[in-house]
């Protein structure tokens, strides 16, 4: 039994060497490159895919970052117009206790002021009803009658005896 495909055949064999290499050629040049042109632009563009993800990464870190010094700030801001605030209130509060103090001393000055001319004019009314009672029970008792001028000189001399009474 001699096979043909089983034998050696030189010939056939370098035809079959010679198409072999004929054919890696052609593939070398005319698939090969193009493919390995589509691979080194498949990987060029996950490459640049990858940086764009690293360089979003970094921008949302910065971003985050800005964020929060923003927040930050935005809260110490806040604090500061609560405490400037609150002090302006306690001032306005101390401010308006110590007017309402000066206000009510004020009152109990003319109140006192009041109650002393009062007083005072109490106290000479209660003098010329008690010189003009004197008058005539003295009139009475001297049986005569004392003129505006004794009137007068009466007046004079008791305010004067009360007055010097007083300043003993």
């Amino acid at each position: 039994m001699n096979n043909p495909l089983v034998q050696v055949d030189p010939g056939l064999f370098i035809w079959t060497i010679l198409t072999f290499l004929a054919l890696a050629g052609l593939l070398a040049k005319f698939a090969w490159k193009p493919l390995l042109a589509a691979l080194a632009a498949r990987q060029a563009t996950i490459a640049k895919a990858m940086d764009d993800a690293r360089e979003a990464r970094q921008e949302l870190e910065r971003v985050k970052q800005d964020s929060s010094k923003i927040l930050a700030g935005a809260r110490v801001e806040a604090d500061a117009i609560i405490s400037r605030t609150r002090a302006d209130a306690e001032r306005l509060r101390a401010e308006l206790r110590e007017k309402a103090t000066a206000d009510a001393t004020n009152l109990r000055r003319a109140a006192e002021q009041q109650i002393q001319v009062e007083t005072k004019r109490a106290i000479e009314e209660i003098r010329r009803e008690a010189v003009d009672l004197s008058v005539a029970i003295a009139g009475k008792l001297l049986r005569r009658s004392v003129t505006a001028a004794d009137n007068e000189a009466l007046i004079a001399d008791a305010i004067r005896q009360i007055d010097a009474e007083r300043a003993h």
